[in-house]
């Protein structure tokens, strides 16, 4: 819940609003003016207005629009923006300006941040992409890294699943480990999140309306100054600050609605009727009775509606010298299966005074966040897999009055399938998620050293989860259970300290620019965490069964760092970039506990030589070459190198006379382990023609990972487990990105810019210490039952290879049950004989979107998509087989998967490459549209807005979605389809 403290905040930020509020009105000449792009007349938003010699100022609104108070007609305005030149505009008697800004050469002095303060974007070696508030994804975006989905080559984000507030995959240029995370960092206003209590990427607790920019940094030239959790990449997300001027508020409100797309293939009850009479007719007693055609998937699902609003406020207070942004938002959102919901209340603000005539500039960030969600049971394979010809009500009042599978004595069959609908109702699952992240960061201007700054950046990252699940002693599932109680709670705590020295010079007797910082860095994590159920009937918790609320121990680490970094420029055209990080943790054993992580890249602007310099072909011409090293110390054991002892649960007590007692294990451990580490080498051309109308980069890459992390299976008794942590072997990846921007059509009333992104990417294993075994397949992915995988680690093959047999087809091109090539000649046939057969991850990637606007009105499109990927539809493999449709020896029906039709299996062949299907994808991810209906009353401007998403895919894949994280296809919460209206007001 959120405390009295957290209130009190909440209290003295509205406080802060309503003096902030009156003091944002003055009195004075009111001056009005357009500020537009010298080339094409198309109005430039975000541009300052400042009165010269004082504070008062303001910004442009979307339209280029500026309205300011001036004491006098003796005032002159200064107007400047980023990628434009500065101009100074005397009012006179004029109220009523017109200001055409001239753009400066290719926006080379623009900031770009790169961890660890900015550089100027000319002076960039590394890969490092992009994405401001004005590229986003449009529309119903629940989680922040939906924004660039698909905007980035190199950057794949595929969404968990359709279940509301639902998190993110996401990966930079693939993995680089097999068992330790492959999640890239990422950094909120100068802060490393964690995963957050409960899991996830740590991004829902950031309201996307609050963002401003993403930058990317991919390889390791650029990502090296994180050392240690750079192996990934890094995502650097900067949300929106207050700035100088006049107090502004904008208000946002969004509808949308969320309709299934597509259901499992099963049979329908008239199918199944036909189906028991042809292959089990002495079942036949068992259908229900009438013609029930009961379509249980439509049964659990629903059009789901969602409302969020969004607040904010910015300006500047006592007398402009404290720029302060404060911000709320609240996101009421239903899932597609019935009780589904997620709320999600956000609060952010910023405060960036500045002292001692701007030498000393503070920046204050503080975010929360609240989840409350009451989470429904993923009912969809069980609605799949119940028999359509049962009603949905019994008639009777137990069980809750559900219709359900009983023996003779009235109790509930064993094994045998649900009504997904009791499932639904009688279970009940409710949590309350708190975050906290912020931080106070100094930013002071040496004075008796010109050029010299001092950082000290002090953070915390704080987040709670609490809740509880039950399930109801009428659910004929947890009947004779007697029902269930589970309260379960986890906590992360998260202190940062970074504190270093940057010193810029431009050396003009040698034509120099040297920008060179060096800092220290410490990072503690603590962790807390229970999960232990208890039973319940008649509402009663079972005595002898009261939850026993483990510690575990609050484990934790400790991450010290100290790092720095030289960019060296040479006449504007020769840029030369060393960084190294050197990082303890203490994850790791003592003699390995330090790792050095080195990197180094090189640019020649080739544009800025005189023999391109003045080409009005071409705009922009850099070459990049790049190396660096990054570590790996995230998704792995705290004390993995040191014997360990877990405390067992209620479901592990032993019986001491009356007294039932929890047990102590050891856990599995490798004293040797060390470092992962991935070096990486680029090389990349960045290029500008016809005035920047056609930008893009090509861009490619070797990355080599030794020291794999990876979990392997060891003899029994050679461990105190029979899997094991533990530095395995070696894995390469190659690949390209190329990256395209175009503004194909630019006039005064319109504009068309059309960008496509692609991007290749091939991971294959080099070196392996153990010998994967076959019943593990390496390490156990994929599970498709007990015992069993059908994916692999192999030497000389991709990460996660497909393995399975090879299925022989009749001449009618029907798969023969039990059937497989005899692939080592050997005149048997057995489990053994399996083979590598592609891969789950996409071979290319991509991204395609587009933009026009006219006049007032604009409209845009967003597309991803994937070649070469692969899934195992375990939904045809576990249930379409005949056996799925009925249980002899224990006399119940189900239902399965309508693909039994077209094999005619009698029994599951999990391991049939038949299974194995293309899921090559092409998603139209967003259709928007926008109106700028301008000033509707004084001071007060609308926008209008419509958008849908996810409005088709393209694939041959035949199950519910291609877009499925680890190609495992087994119960996928489905993605709806989602059409939203909104507004937005500016004050």
């Amino acid at each position: 819940m959120i405390s009295k403290s957290m209130l009190t905040k909440a209290g003295s930020f509205i406080w802060l609003f309503m003096v902030v509020a009156h003091l944002g009105f003055s009195q004075g000449k009111t001056v009005t003016g357009t500020v537009t792009d010298s080339k094409d007349g198309s109005p430039v938003a975000n541009v300052s207005v400042t009165v010269k010699g004082t504070k008062l100022g303001t910004t442009t609104d979307a339209n280029g629009v500026f309205r300011l108070a001036v004491d006098n007609n003796s005032a002159v305005l200064l107007i400047s923006s980023v990628g434009f030149n500065r101009q100074e505009v005397a009012v006179g008697a004029l109220s009523d300006l017109s200001v055409s800004l001239v753009a400066a050469q290719n926006n080379l002095n623009e900031v770009v941040v790169v961890g660890y303060g900015t550089q100027r974007k000319r002076d960039l070696t590394g890969a490092v992409a992009t994405v401001s508030a004005k590229d986003f994804v449009k529309g119903a975006i629940q989680t922040p890294e939906q924004l660039i989905a698909g905007k980035v080559a190199g950057v794949q984000v595929t969404q968990g699943d359709g279940r509301p507030g639902s998190g993110s995959r996401i990966r930079i240029r693939g993995g680089a480990s097999l068992s330790a995370s492959n999640d890239p960092l990422i950094i909120v206003d100068n802060v490393p999140l964690t995963s957050g209590a409960g899991g996830g990427n740590g991004l829902n607790l950031i309201n996307p309306n609050d963002i401003e920019t993403f930058t990317i940094l991919k390889d390791p030239s650029a990502a090296a100054i994180y050392g240690s959790r750079a192996s990934n990449g890094v995502i650097i997300i900067t949300t929106k600050k207050g700035k100088k001027g006049k107090l502004k508020l904008n208000f946002s409100s969004q509808a949308f609605l969320q309709v299934p797309t597509k259901t499992l293939d099963v049979l329908s009850g008239d199918q199944m009727r036909a189906l028991i009479a042809d292959k089990k007719p002495s079942m036949s007693n068992l259908l229900g009775t009438g013609k029930l055609n009961t379509n249980w998937q439509d049964e659990v699902l629903r059009n789901a509606f969602a409302q969020e609003v969004n607040l904010g406020i910015a300006g500047a207070i006592m007398n402009g010298k404290l720029p302060f942004r404060l911000s709320g938002g609240f996101l009421n959102q239903d899932g597609l299966i019935l009780t589904d919901n997620f709320k999600r209340t956000t609060g952010a603000l910023n405060l960036s005074p500045s002292f001692f005539n701007n030498k000393l500039k503070v920046d204050i960030n503080l975010k929360l966040s609240q989840r409350d969600v009451h989470v429904a049971p993923n009912v969809i394979g069980g609605a799949a897999g119940f028999d359509p010809t049962k009603p949905i009500l019994s008639g009777s009042n137990r069980y809750g009055g559900y219709w359900e599978w009983l023996e003779s004595s009235g109790l509930p069959k064993d094994i045998a399938p649900r009504n997904p609908l009791a499932e639904i109702y009688l279970n009940d699952n409710n949590l309350k998620a708190m975050r906290s992240v912020g931080n106070i960061q100094f930013d002071y201007q040496i004075p008796f050293v010109k050029g010299l700054r001092a950082n000290v950046n002090l953070g915390y990252d704080f987040s709670k989860e609490r809740g509880l699940s039950t399930t109801s002693d009428s659910l004929a599932g947890a009947y004779i259970g007697k029902g269930s109680f589970n309260p379960y709670y986890s906590e992360n705590n998260t202190k940062l300290y970074d504190v270093y020295l940057n010193y810029v010079k431009d050396i003009k007797s040698i034509n120099s620019r040297v920008d060179f910082m060096v800092g220290h860095g410490r990072q503690d994590f603590k962790f807390y965490s229970f999960n232990n159920p208890g039973r319940r009937f008649n509402g009663q918790i079972v005595p002898g069964s009261e939850p026993v609320f483990i510690n575990n121990g609050e484990p934790g680490y400790l991450l010290i760092s100290y790092y720095s970094r030289l960019n060296y420029t040479i006449a504007n055209k020769y840029v030369i970039t060393l960084n190294a990080r050197t990082d303890g943790s203490s994850k790791y054993n003592p003699k390995d506990r330090w790792g050095f992580f080195p990197g180094g890249a090189v640019a020649w602007r080739v544009s800025e030589e005189n023999f391109l310099k003045n080409s009005k072909a071409v705009s922009d011409l850099k070459l990049r070459v790049g190396y660096g090293v990054t570590g790996q110390q995230e998704g792995i054991a705290f004390y993995g190198y040191i014997p360990n002892y877990s405390q067992s649960n209620n479901s592990a007590l032993y019986q001491l006379g009356n007294q039932f007692s929890p047990m102590l294990r050891p856990d599995a451990y490798d004293a040797n382990l060390r470092w992962e580490t991935t070096a990486n080498l680029n090389a990349a051309i960045d290029f500008g023609f016809l005035d920047n109308r056609i930008t893009g980069t090509i861009e490619g890459f070797l990355r080599k990972t030794k020291d794999l992390l990876a979990v392997v299976p060891v003899p029994a008794g050679a461990n105190f487990a029979n899997r094991l942590l533990t530095n395995i072997g070696n894995i390469e990846s190659k690949g390209f990105e190329f990256t395209l921007n175009t503004t194909p059509v630019r006039t005064k009333d319109f504009e068309w810019n059309f960008g496509v992104n692609l991007t290749y990417a091939i991971p294959k294993i080099t070196k392996l210490l153990a010998d994967p075994d076959p019943n593990y397949v390496g390490i156990f992915v994929g599970s498709i039952g007990a015992e069993a995988t059908i994916q692999r680690h192999q030497v000389g093959q991709r990460p996660s290879n497909f393995y399975p047999r090879k299925q022989i087809y009749d001449r009618n091109g029907s798969p023969i049950e039990g059937l497989y090539e005899d692939l080592n000649r050997d005149g048997l046939s057995s489990d053994d004989e399996r083979y590598d057969y592609n891969n789950p991850e996409a071979k290319y990637f991509f991204g395609i979107s587009s933009n026009v606007s006219y006049k007032k009105f604009n409209a845009g499109f967003v597309m991803r998509g994937s070649i070469g990927n692969y899934m195992y539809n375990n939904v045809n493999s576990s249930s379409g087989v005949l056996t799925s449709f009925f249980n002899e020896a224990l006399g119940f029906l189900g239902n399965g998967s309508a693909n039994y039709l077209q094999t005619g299996f009698k029994q599951r062949q999990l391991f049939s490459d038949y299974y194995i299907e293309n899921a090559s994808f092409l998603r139209m991810d967003n259709i928007n549209i926008g109106y700028d209906a301008g000033e509707i009353a004084k001071n007060v401007r609308l926008r209008l807005t419509a958008n849908a998403q996810n409005v088709f895919v393209i694939t041959k894949y035949s199950g519910l979605d291609p877009e499925v994280a680890g190609g495992i296809d087994g119960n996928i919460y489905p993605r709806p389809r989602t059409f939203v209206i909104g507004l937005n007001l500016d004050f």
